[in-house]
């Protein structure tokens, strides 16, 4: 089985960001970013804004399991 988990909250710690301020960085609501980690399905627009705002590919997002 192949597993897919966001990983938004790690990169944001890692890089010493708060919801707020990549909210401000991404044009993404702080509500949707909030949530993403939680989320099953993303609006796709928002994934990109996220990546680009944080200098990371679309796969960096999230981790996968087999």
């Amino acid at each position: 089985m192949f597993v897919v988990k966001p990983r938004l909250n790690a990169l944001m710690k890692e890089r010493g960001l708060t919801q707020m301020k990549l909210s401000e960085m991404s044009g993404v609501p702080q509500s949707s970013i909030s949530r993403f980690d939680r989320n099953n399905q993303h609006i796709d627009w928002h994934l990109f804004k996220i990546a680009k705002a944080l200098g990371v590919s679309l796969e960096d997002l999230f981790e996968t399991e087999e």
